[in-house]
């Protein structure tokens, strides 16, 4: 069996497979973050992530032999910085991706560097400790991603799993710690995907239901696993990794030059990645159906959303509500409606919300297309995939077919196809992403955009036009 477990921002999951591919068991645990009133500070207990991982093996163990485990892969969301002591006890709490309390700090080092580092990446949280909590700083042995905290608790190695050239400055490199005086001993070495990166130690088999010995394969940050997951393992083919958080990833022969994207190695090495990350789409269905919905079912929250029209009588929702990334990387946007009246009500603010979604990736779609990057099928990643409407709101709003792969969870199953590369049972990760990928369903665009074209326009006039404000208001009494 191959056993994966994947941190995620909301749920932490697990999968158990067969060696032949076959989906034996998943399971997914709820992880909270830390509320709290600054609201760029977003942390969580790493604490919270091992007894999620207790918790999966325990439900996995009851039918299943976790002995006859052959191996193991780590993946999880990032840039989210866990501090540890040498024993691999966590300092303080975590600073999730969405967390944006570094600005100061990325300001420095586009200063020091000419390097522009966005707040959320790991660097910029590094000089944040280092300045304003300096004993924390000082006791840090190893700064993690989760993949690799759990990584470390399992095997007692230190690595951090690097996807690929162009993403250097996503993590770090040794010269710019040496600039930025960072002790280079404290960021661990990289390793690849698919590269053994240590076995299961005799501290935690105290633990954990597993063998002395069992290997551990490089998984990394979750949206490698995703886009093995979903077989966009040739150009024109995306993963839409649709989460808390949405990652778009196109798979491109070329790599491109904008800095309102990110482009860098794909998995498939041949191969670019051409990727923007929306921050808040999955989160603000979250919070707005915990906000002003809690009575209602997920199931009845979406089907009320159908009731109503296209286009949502003319609302629109930007769902910005930790800032923007691509493609705009801006901290002081946040979520607002627009076009607001007494004819609208809740299904058509639901909907508005759902619609803000195909928008934010319309937006990131049309930057790429500029830049000559081609997307000729969208491949949905996570439980969002299971949501009919939501799909068809894509498709129709992005103009792109939107394909549905069996497993909702794409990152567990590209822990599969990393942990049998690494097995030997394939030659490369793309043998075992073509091989292991099935889609059960896709949406087509439906004949009449004309109302979303006209909306997506205004959508992205919106924030050209209150940019300022937004600033000013993020700024107000400072």
């Amino acid at each position: 069996m191959i056993f994966v477990f994947d941190i995620g921002t909301s749920y932490a999951k697990g999968g158990l497979f067969s060696l032949s591919g076959e989906l034996l068991s998943e399971a997914s645990i709820p992880v909270s973050m830390h509320s709290s009133r600054n609201i760029v500070f977003h942390e969580i207990d790493p604490g919270d992530w091992i007894a999620a991982l207790k918790t999966i093996l325990e439900k996995f163990s009851l039918t299943f032999n976790l002995q006859d485990t052959k191996s193991i892969v780590i993946t999880g969301n990032g840039p989210t910085l866990t501090a540890v002591d040498r024993s691999g006890k966590p300092l303080c709490p975590a600073m999730t991706w969405l967390d944006r309390r570094a600005v100061a700090e990325s300001a420095f080092i586009k200063e020091k560097t000419g390097i522009t580092i966005d707040p959320s990446f790991y660097l910029p949280k590094i000089l944040w400790l280092k300045e304003h909590d300096p004993a924390v700083y000082e006791k840090t042995a190893y700064f993690f991603s989760p993949a690799e905290f759990i990584g470390f608790y399992l095997t007692g190695e230190a690595r951090i799993i690097f996807p690929g050239e162009g993403l250097e400055n996503f993590f770090w490199t040794l010269e710019l710690a040496d600039v930025l005086k960072i002790e280079k001993g404290k960021l661990p070495p990289f390793a690849s995907i698919g590269a053994p990166v240590g076995k299961i130690c005799k501290t935690a088999l105290e633990e954990l239901p597993f063998q002395e010995g069992t290997p551990l394969f490089g998984g990394g940050p979750d949206f490698a696993m995703s886009i093995l997951g979903t077989g966009a393992v040739v150009p024109g083919r995306g993963c839409d990794r649709a989460g808390t958080s949405e990652g778009i990833n196109i798979c491109s022969e070329q790599r491109i030059k904008d800095s309102r994207l990110m482009s860098y190695r794909h998995v498939i090495a041949e191969y670019w990645n051409v990727t923007g990350i929306i921050s808040t789409t999955g989160k603000a269905v979250e919070w707005y159906r915990n906000e002003f919905l809690p009575q209602r079912s997920f199931d009845q929250f979406y089907a009320e959303a159908a009731q109503a029209e296209k286009g949502a009588g003319k609302l629109l929702f930007l769902p910005y509500l930790a800032g923007e990334r691509a493609p705009l990387w801006d901290t002081h946007v946040r979520g607002t409606f627009l076009g607001l009246s007494l004819h609208h009500g809740q299904r058509e603010m639901t909907r508005a919300v759902l619609e803000s979604s195909g928008y934010a990736i319309r937006d990131v779609l049309e930057v790429m297309e500029d830049n000559g990057v081609r997307t000729d099928e969208l491949r949905i990643a996570g439980g969002a995939s299971k949501i009919d409407l939501l799909n068809q709101i894509k498709a129709d709003i992005t103009g792109k077919p939107i394909a549905v792969p069996e497993i909702a969870g794409s990152e567990i199953t590209g822990g599969l196809c990393t942990a049998l590369y690494g097995l030997g049972r394939f030659s490369s990760l793309k043998e075992a992403s073509d091989t292991l990928v099935r889609i059960k369903k896709v949406f087509e665009p439906s004949g009449d955009r004309a109302r979303y074209n006209e909306l997506f326009r205004l959508y992205r006039e919106a924030y050209s036009r209150l940019k300022q404000f937004y600033l000013k208001l993020d700024t107000l009494g400072d």
